[in-house]
């Protein structure tokens, strides 16, 4: 699959706290994405897309080099990501209107 009607992109920085990356409607060409890319680099980061507030031992692990795709808004809106380990990751995020099939 691929990303349909790229809304956006950023660079995250993954560190000891949970964090997100920026859904809202004026840094996405003034649209709320539905999908997402993310590439992660640097380090490990585990992940969360249900509103659980993920921690070194909680959540989804992407190691660096992985990516995870999000297929809804929820997920993009849900999304928490923190550092495994005591490195940073940097996460790359592509938002988009959808997937194309």
């Amino acid at each position: 699959m691929a990303l349909q009607g790229i809304l956006g992109f950023e660079s995250v920085t993954v560190a000891a706290t949970a964090i997100g990356f920026d859904i809202t409607p004026a840094s996405n060409n003034g649209m709320k994405p539905q999908a997402a890319l993310i590439t992660v680099e640097t380090a490990a980061i585990r992940f969360t897309t249900d509103g659980t507030t993920p921690t070194a031992t909680v959540g989804h692990v992407v190691e660096a080099g992985g990516s995870i795709e999000l297929a809804d808004s929820g997920q993009c809106d849900n999304f928490l990501a923190i550092r495994r380990d005591g490195v940073s990751a940097t996460i790359r995020v592509s938002t988009a209107a959808s997937w194309a099939g």
